[in-house]
């Protein structure tokens, strides 16, 4: 298996995967596996690769099986979801620090397909992009929506987040999530 940064040439592949678990297009009976929520084109992912270095995929041979996202509040801040969290990140401090725009990046979605789950992708995956990302910002941010208990369970058991707080927006309830970008200094939130 091999992890790599996303080149244009691979947003195909990463769309493919994709729209196998969103879920507008992830079939009824694989829901409950966890799914994505958002919608990507590739004008989106093209500007994900080329103006955040924020792609990162798993390929088994030659087929993309694994992505992770990670991007500048800057490049989330057209998302409605995003856009509120921006708003309300002074809010928050993790490890002593009070998020910012500045100090904390969105991470997510994550997407792995059903043939690799159960074979340390998911940690794999995540480990390549937290220290690629940590070498801009010190604090990783997401949310997950509380329909998918799949993917909120993996984030807190195999990838050690903290659940910052909950929320509502449009009509959803999400969790809020954190992480240190240094993987010895994680600590649980601090009000």
């Amino acid at each position: 298996m091999q992890l790599k940064l996303a080149e244009l040439s691979d947003i195909d592949g990463v769309l493919a995967l994709h729209s196998k678990f969103q879920i507008d297009t992830i079939k009824e009976e694989d829901k409950k596996d966890g799914f994505v929520t958002t919608a990507f084109t590739k004008d989106q992912l093209s500007e994900l690769i080329l103006g955040e270095n924020g792609l990162f995929i798993a390929k088994d041979d030659g087929v993309v099986v694994a992505y992770v996202m990670a991007a500048s509040w800057h490049f989330w801040s057209t998302h409605p979801v995003q856009a509120y969290m921006i708003g309300q990140l002074h809010h928050y401090k993790f490890n002593g620090e009070t998020l910012t725009a500045e100090n904390s990046y969105q991470y997510g979605p994550i997407c792995i397909d059903t043939t690799v789950r159960g074979a340390g992708v998911l940690e794999k995956i995540f480990a390549y992009a937290l220290e690629s990302m940590s070498q801009r910002y010190p604090i990783l941010v997401t949310f997950i929506n509380k329909t998918n208990p799949r993917s909120l369970s993996a984030h807190i058991k195999k990838l050690g987040l903290s659940v910052l707080n909950e929320f509502q927006f449009n009509n959803n309830s999400y969790y809020w999530l954190a992480c240190s970008t240094r993987t010895d200094a994680n600590r649980p939130f601090e009000p």
